[in-house]
């Protein structure tokens, strides 16, 4: 032996490893980040005074209070973002009800209803031809 030590950079695989790992690890801390201020400013439950506290904890000390939140308040953080991907979903459902439900029928379908009161007798050969001619033009 040389005595020489051979650090795992020295290898060009490992420097890339390395590399990438902490790329990965910078994403993670910056997505953890957004997580917490997106559920801080979320959440109704914290008064402006909680939600100032807990933002500036998170900018001046970043990882003690990054850590010191999702002690104190990561389990909420999911029941939270549950809650409002159901509204979310409650919302885009009664939406789609409310669209679907005030559709304009079709012609096809005008044309049934308007044989159906023709037929009843309660429209004359004249009237029927002239709203035809409305549903088709």
């Amino acid at each position: 032996m040389t005595g020489e030590m051979n650090l795992a950079y020295d290898y060009p695989l490992l420097g890339a490893f390395w590399t990438l790992l902490w790329i990965f690890l910078w994403v993670m801390w910056i997505f953890l980040l957004f997580r917490i201020f997106s559920d801080i400013f979320r959440d109704d439950s914290l008064n402006g005074w909680a939600k100032a506290g807990w933002s500036i904890l998170a900018v001046v000390l970043p990882f003690l209070g990054v850590f010191v939140y999702l002690i104190a308040r990561g389990k909420g953080m999911g029941e939270r973002e549950s809650h409002h991907a159901r509204a979310r979903q409650h919302a885009f459902d009664s939406y789609v009800r409310e669209a679907a439900g005030t559709a304009k029928p079709s012609a096809a379908e005008e044309l049934a209803k308007l044989s159906e009161i023709k037929a009843r007798g309660d429209l004359t050969d004249e009237e029927f031809q002239r709203a035809k001619g409305k549903i088709l033009h």
